[in-house]
């Protein structure tokens, strides 16, 4: 039997009626809201804010083939750093569209980021054999490109931005999914389509210490799941190697942007010794996954909780003006990166893994498409390569406006549905219960794996996924919490099944903690 969040009568709800419903607004959500004919009435809910979203906080950049380049070096440059585990068909497909995505962005007014003779300015990021990252305002490009189309989307009197909507459930019927319910205010809502569309985003909450958005709970692979959707590579999740490290509890870690490597940044040990060339002949720009374990390995067999990047031999004016956003909140923190060696650590950063989707972005379950971070395309392999999820972003989300655009749906009939179970006990202690699920994933899901350790875990914390569904919810925090242990029950199931290291998924018999 289908399980779902909460006991619920749609008939005692609001019910609000579109031809889409995009669950994220994100890059992928909004993306997909834009690339939707203007008759086409079109909800997009936000959980909190349209500004609470990783798309929104990207700083490094948009990686794109252009103007010539070879398209099959960036397909060789993403299969390697996705160990070869990439749907290679759909990376052919992220590259060959990428200029057209670029022109896209372009043509709704995002200004790239131009020399003085007026030709786009581009980096080079780890794992890249040239400079193909594009940027928007140096070190800010996920904001000014979410500034943007938000403005696109706000004058289009078809789209709908739901702040502040909390979507719970998918509602299903013969096959198909038929509505969403959501919370807003208190209130119960039953939102129903055509057209569903998860964007809902990535995981990194699931984890103590994330550079992602405090919303991301690992809600849309959760939800899909407990539909019926199938999932796939959910042992695929990557550490940032460079986030800022501080002594303080944040509520969200700080990146270094991969930029500032590309740039000429070097990386020593709590000793001021350079490590990267004994682990990789790429040295300081080789792929996230060997970078994360070679500082990993440094922060062990040193004792310290970081290790440094030294960028200081490019000067005080360069800095500024290249990295103007991260120079300020190195200072924030005391460091002075033209003079300071910054303080980094791994932490959890991208999910490559979550709902399977075809290359139109359709799932197994009939009128529900799935964009973004919590959708797997298969682009990004057990690894994902450098700037290559804003361009996932808006490649796949035109893919799916598009196969929405072209599909013909039949009348939908917006049936009553009930879904009682008697639930008859509470959840204790939410807060608690999140704690112990992060340190257990940090843990036995990190950087360093173990079979036993992750079965152990999995069992552990399916326990826990059982009572949270028993029981009755109330609150945001205790549905976040329910979706969190779902979504990492299907992380430790899918780690403990694949024996094999192969990019993020690093398995080892001995367990080590930083």
């Amino acid at each position: 039997m289908k399980e779902y969040l909460i006991d619920f009568d749609t008939a005692d709800m609001q019910r609000l009626h579109f031809d889409a419903v995009i669950v994220g607004a994100g890059l992928a959500g909004l993306t997909c809201a834009l690339g939707l004919p203007r008759s086409m009435k079109t909800a997009v809910l936000c959980k909190r804010k349209w500004t609470d979203s990783d798309s929104y906080l990207a700083q490094g950049g948009i990686a794109a083939t252009i103007g010539g380049d070879d398209c099959d070096l960036h397909v060789q440059d993403t299969l390697k750093a996705g160990c070869g585990v990439n749907d290679k068909q759909a990376v052919r497909i992220l590259v060959k569209e990428s200029e057209a995505a670029i022109q896209s962005l372009t043509d709704l007014g995002v200004q790239f980021d131009r020399g003085e003779d007026g030709t786009l300015l581009r980096s080079l990021e780890g794992g890249h054999c040239m400079k193909r990252i594009l940027h928007v305002n140096r070190d800010a490009t996920g904001k000014g490109i979410m500034d943007v189309l938000m403005a696109d989307c706000i004058e289009r009197e078809n789209i709908q931005i739901m702040e502040d909507t909390f979507a719970l459930d998918l509602v299903t019927d013969d096959g198909r999914c038929i509505g969403v319910i959501a919370e807003k205010d208190g209130r119960k809502l039953y939102l129903t389509a055509d057209h569903f569309v998860l964007a809902a985003g990535g995981i990194g909450q699931l984890y103590p210490i994330s550079t992602n958005s405090v919303t991301l709970t690992g809600d849309g692979e959760a939800m899909a799941h407990r539909a019926g959707v199938d999932t796939c590579s959910m042992e695929y999740i990557q550490f940032h190697p460079t986030a800022l490290y501080t002594p303080r509890k944040m509520e969200r870690a700080f990146l270094i942007s991969e930029t500032v490597r590309g740039e000429g940044a070097v990386l020593l040990n709590s000793k001021g010794e350079r490590f990267m060339p004994s682990y990789d002949k790429r040295q300081e720009l080789a792929p996230r996954d060997i970078v994360a374990r070679a500082i990993y390995d440094q922060m062990v067999q040193t004792g310290s909780p970081c290790v440094y990047l030294d960028i200081t031999e490019k000067g005080r004016n360069f800095l500024t003006a290249r990295f103007p956003m991260i120079y300020a909140e190195c200072r924030k923190n005391g460091i002075d990166m033209a003079e300071d060696r910054i303080p980094v650590a791994p932490c959890e950063h991208y999910f490559m893994g979550g709902i399977h989707t075809d290359y139109h972005g359709r799932t197994n379950l009939a009128g529900l498409y799935a964009v973004g971070e919590c959708a797997c395309t298969g682009v990004h392999g057990a690894n994902r390569l450098a700037s290559n999820s804003l361009l996932e972003a808006v490649v796949f989300g035109r893919r799916v406006a598009c196969d929405i655009t072209g599909r013909t749906v039949g009348p939908m009939y917006g049936k009553d549905y009930r879904y009682v179970v008697g639930r008859n006990h509470g959840m204790t202690e939410a807060k608690k219960l999140r704690e112990q699920l992060r340190s257990r994933m940090q843990a036995d899901a990190g950087i360093l794996r173990s079979e036993i350790n992750l079965r152990s875990a999995w069992k552990d914390i399916d326990d826990t996924r059982k009572r949270c569904i028993s029981s009755k919810l109330f609150t945001r925090q205790e549905w976040e919490t329910a979706n969190m242990y779902e979504t990492a029950g299907l992380i430790l199931a899918a780690a403990a099944e694949n024996r094999h290291s192969i990019g993020s998924h690093f398995m080892t018999e001995e367990r080590r903690a930083i």
